[in-house]
């Protein structure tokens, strides 16, 4: 008994020791309090509003500094919400913060061996198809193949509105759907070198838009639970995922089948122009014995061209253009400059660089409007100190867009729509959006990571806002405010679509010439 109890006060010895003795290790940013499986879960249920996990990290760094743990259910996450420090990580220390989390269960395909470019770790696979991708498609030099594709889009979407404007009583436009289809058929253009007609182009953007919704919907279940737990727990929804996905992907493979056999048969000069899907059959992966891809991998790659580049482009526009019809002293000065630029013609690549108040539009309404208000989360490579914080290898790293563009310690009344603050003289004035100098915004990301198509997002908002302008009157309906609230789903979208009278400016023009200048 004795020898028992000796051994009893040697364990609570030690306990006492371990537990009393400060850990040398490096703790995480702090955060709310937490338990075991469900993180801050009990504490967060007193704040029904802070689900919001935008609206609860702005809550939170007044109390506890601009990095901070959450952790929700088994997950844990970091946010990064200070401009400084989203410069120091992603820029001075880029190499270290430039991998991804490991992906969810849903995220791939069983039979494929690579994920896609936004997902893949920092490695030789990742450079190699984003190198791909921008040299091929994405690089500046490239983007005069797909003029004509514009002229050909834009086409389809002024002949909408116009429709749409006749057949309404008010002439009333709600262009969000048309925007969409817009920059789906324009992309689809440049992934596939051919011309779809609308019917397959509506098709496959229906495809792309149920497979998106249904991971947005589910995301957060699929990642509260590990791996193990939450593919037992959510099987149904597991499998509605792939069968989403092999849906889309059924509908590449002929297209993808069709540009090989182009290829082999030596007809490349008949198609449109070198294509997204033309670059990734010349792909091998060295470090699999010099394999080509799979139609798998192509179609999963394919899919991610897609959904990148549509629905976050076509908010940003559906985002500026409500600005432009808020605000008639914006438009009447952007009028103008395009006007002066068009001659009464489609403002074509060459005028676009030429315009600066274009230029200023647009940045404002990215940085008032950023698509996404976190950027795709990044992890370190390997356990990390960072600001005296330990940052985990695979835990995810948010950084919270949002909340850099609209700091009010470097933009004046920061939630007005003011494109003249980057106008010469104004505080955003020669901002770089690629923060390579430093981070005033960052509506693409910045550092390794940033996305590989800013350059062309730039250049789509340019020529569309642009001809938009050129084409039509953009006003709120009378009787009615433009509601600027958003709601999140892939992106941050309008949560009551832009509802625009909208005139010809031809019709403008007319009435001027035969009753004196146009009223409004």
């Amino acid at each position: 008994m004795e020898a028992y109890y000796l051994l009893l006060l040697i364990i609570i010895a030690f306990l006492f020791f371990f537990l009393l003795t400060p850990s040398k290790k490096p703790a995480l940013p702090p955060g709310p309090p937490s338990i075991p499986i469900l993180g801050n879960l009990l504490w967060l249920r007193r704040f029904p509003s802070h689900f919001n996990i935008e609206t609860l990290v702005r809550d939170l760094r007044p109390h506890l500094g601009p990095i901070i743990t959450l952790r929700i259910g088994t997950r844990t996450s970091i946010f990064i919400t200070d401009r400084h420090l989203v410069h120091k990580a992603l820029i001075e220390l880029g190499a270290v913060f430039s991998s991804r989390p490991p992906q969810p269960l849903f995220s791939t395909f069983p039979n494929t061996r690579i994920t896609n470019i936004s997902s893949a770790p920092y490695g030789n696979t990742w450079r190699l198809l984003r190198r791909n991708l921008t040299s091929h498609i994405l690089h500046p030099a490239k983007f005069h193949l797909f003029a004509h594709g514009r002229r050909w889009v834009l086409g389809l979407l002024l002949r909408e509105i116009h429709t749409e404007s006749r057949e309404s009583p008010r002439r009333a436009v709600v262009p969000k759907k048309n925007f969409r289809f817009a920059m789906f058929g324009l992309l689809a253009l440049m992934c596939f070198g051919e011309r779809l007609d609308e019917k397959s182009i509506r098709e496959i953007e229906d495809a792309h838009r149920e497979l998106l919704l249904h991971a947005t919907k589910n995301w957060a279940l699929f990642t509260f639970f590990p791996k193990c737990i939450s593919g037992f727990l959510f099987g149904e929804r597991f499998r509605t995922m792939r069968r989403l996905r092999r849906r889309q992907s059924e509908l590449f493979f002929p297209l993808i089948t069709a540009c090989r056999e182009n290829r082999k048969q030596g007809k490349e000069e008949q198609r449109v122009h070198c294509s997204y899907v033309d670059s990734l059959l010349d792909i091998t992966i060295a470090e699999e014995g010099g394999r080509q891809l799979t139609d798998d991998e192509v179609a999963m790659l394919c899919g991610e061209f897609l959904i990148a580049g549509t629905d976050t482009t076509a908010s940003a526009l559906e985002w500026t253009m409500a600005e432009i019809a808020a605000s008639p002293a914006v438009q009447a000065k952007l009028a103008e400059e395009v006007d002066g630029r068009s001659g009464g013609e489609e403002i074509k690549d060459e005028e676009l660089l030429k315009m600066s108040y274009l230029k200023a539009v647009v940045l404002e309404g990215l940085r008032r409007h950023p698509p996404a208000h976190f950027v795709l989360p990044h992890s370190v490579t390997e356990d990390t100190i960072f600001e005296g914080y330990l940052i985990p290898k695979n835990v995810p790293v948010n950084f919270v867009a949002s909340e850099v563009g609209w700091d009010e310690r470097v933009w004046e009344e920061a939630m007005d729509f003011v494109p003249e603050r980057f106008m010469a003289g104004g505080e955003g004035e020669g901002a770089d959006i690629t923060g390579s100098r430093e981070i005033k915004m960052m509506p693409f990301g910045v550092g390794r990571r940033i996305c590989p198509g800013f350059g062309l997002a730039m250049l789509h908002l340019h020529y569309f806002v642009a001809n938009l302008v050129r084409e039509f009157k953009w006003e709120a309906m009378d009787g009615e405010e433009i509601d600027f609230s958003e709601k999140s789903l892939f992106i941050v979208a309008m949560k009551k679509p832009l509802r625009a009278l909208v005139t010809p400016r031809t019709v403008l023009k007319s009435r001027a010439d035969t009753h004196g200048p146009a009223v409004g």
